[in-house]
């Protein structure tokens, strides 16, 4: 397979962000090797996230609360 040029120290953090991001999403579940134990515990989280929905605090708080302290 041929690999396109590309000079990573050309690219911005938030290129290369958005490329680590593309790459990530490229993968399928099959191309992660996980073993029976930790596949067990991201589909428990898996299952806990879809009952319960997200749990911590939001950013636009964490940095509300921080600015506030700050000032």
């Amino acid at each position: 397979m041929d690999k396109p040029a590309l000079d990573l120290s050309k690219l911005t953090a938030d290129e290369k962000l958005e490329l680590i991001d593309d790459l990530w999403r490229s993968l399928s579940s099959d191309d992660l090797p996980l073993s029976s134990e930790p596949r067990a515990e991201l589909d428990r989280r898996l299952d806990r996230l879809e009952r319960e929905g997200p749990v911590g605090v939001p950013w636009e708080d964490v940095r509300a609360e921080m600015t506030t302290r700050e000032s």
